[in-house]
């Protein structure tokens, strides 16, 4: 195997190598898989707890971010919604739709991290796992016909017509993602816009952080960068550290962005959106005039979750344990401005450790179409080594996907050295 050349070399056995490793195979090319993880696809397990939320019904150019979407539409267009579900239906996974979010009728990831790797074997796909990739280049002077990419690792060298970076971004590494693709994306003259976590919890400034931690409440975070406002409505969830829950994380890349270019991020919290400002003081008043001899803390019981509830209170200059009847009209309509624009500074994210995307990457400028470099011709750039990153809803993975598809395809059409397999069961 080591000195064969192969029509394409995949760096990285994740969701988008395996796509450019099947629609390379079937169209007749010879394909080897490089994995430095014990077994392919070991980040897909893990995704959407267990389920992977594979792609989404609602599509909308806002749930991509990076440098320039318009870049990335046609990718996506290439191999949309439709066939992915196509696809998977084909391999072996019966899509089952959730509040336009789609998973495996089975809901567990297993099955599509193992009908990807079924549908390699039975197109003849070689893989070698647990091989770390120490280093790669284009040794133009091995074949009069051709330039060949080489792969170095610590079992040998891997040869092959084209290659494809498929090594993931720094997002949870210890399912594989390390960064090391984006080094070898650099060593062949490419630009990298710093990589940064995305989907990820936000750290926030304030010591009452410690005592709310674990408590969960519908709201909506509103980040402020400057004039810019992003903002999700959801579940929040409070934690030592600062703020959580998939709003926040909807917006954590902007944060990330924006803290690493040294601007001030703060999170203004709405913690109850039921009831308009003027209407949850009138609330708040109500309770303290019907609750009269009860504590303050008792009279806000049931309104927000307790612990809530007592922070609130001592950050609004409110007594928790003084009767109601010390407070009035202005002090409820203070209270209810206090809940309904809770602002914390924001100060930093947690690391890629915890994060479930990663932003930046090789600019999609930088690429054709097909994810071909412009620099070097037979180098594919695929999934999260591009910098192209979703939303929480299976846009990542959908963007895997269509950015695999797009470079097997094209490899399979230059690079094939075999007939066409037949694709359908």
């Amino acid at each position: 195997m080591k000195n064969q050349v192969f029509d394409t070399v995949v760096i990285g056995g994740g969701a988008s190598g395996l796509t450019a490793a099947i629609f390379a195979a079937r169209k007749g090319s010879r394909v080897l898989v490089l994995e430095q993880k014990d077994k392919l696809c070991k980040k897909i397990y893990a995704t959407g707890n267990g389920k992977c939320n594979f792609t989404n019904k609602d599509w909308q150019p806002a749930y991509f971010r990076g440098s320039d979407f318009s870049l990335a539409k046609p990718v996506l267009c290439a191999f949309s919604l439709k066939d992915t579900l196509a696809f998977f239906k084909e391999i072996g996974v019966y899509p089952k739709e959730r509040n336009g979010y789609y998973y495996p009728a089975s809901e567990q990831a297993a099955s599509v991290a193992e009908s990807l790797v079924r549908e390699t074997k039975r197109l003849g796909v070689e893989y070698v796992t647990g091989v770390k990739v120490s280093r790669v280049y284009c040794d133009k002077n091995k074949q009069s016909d051709g330039p060949v990419f080489v792969a170095e690792t610590e079992n040998g060298v891997y040869r092959g017509k084209s290659m494809v970076l498929a090594t993931g971004g720094k997002a949870s590494p210890v399912h594989g993602s390390d960064g090391s693709g984006y080094s070898f994306a650099k060593s062949f003259g490419h630009t990298v816009i710093s990589p940064l976590p995305a989907i990820v919890q936000l750290k926030a400034e304030g010591k009452f952080f410690k005592t709310l931690a674990g408590v969960r409440t519908d709201g909506r975070v509103t980040l402020h960068i400057g004039k810019d406002m992003y903002s999700e409505e959801g579940e929040l969830l409070f934690a030592a550290y600062g703020i959580s829950g998939i709003p926040v994380m909807q917006v954590s890349r902007y944060a990330s962005v924006a803290l690493y270019e040294k601007k001030s991020v703060t999170a203004e919290l709405d913690l109850f959106p039921a009831l308009e400002q003027a209407e949850l003081g009138e609330e708040i008043a109500r309770r303290f005039r019907m609750m009269k001899d009860n504590t303050t803390e008792e009279a806000l019981a049931g309104l927000c979750n307790h612990k809530l509830n007592y922070v609130l209170l001592q950050l609004c200059g409110l007594e928790p344990t003084k009767k109601a009847s010390a407070y009035g009209k202005k002090e409820a309509a203070a209270l209810a401005e206090y809940i309904k624009h809770f602002t914390v500074k924001i100060t930093d994210t947690n690391g890629f450790e915890q994060a479930q995307a990663c932003a930046g990457g090789v600019p999609l400028s930088e690429l054709t179409e097909s994810m071909e470099s412009k620099l070097v011709p037979g180098l594919f750039i695929t999934g999260e080594l591009a910098d192209i990153d979703g939303t929480c809803g299976g846009y990542n993975l959908q963007w895997a996907w269509s950015s695999g598809a797009a470079a097997g395809k094209k490899i399979g059409g230059t690079y094939a050295s075999h007939s066409t397999v037949e694709t359908k069961h």
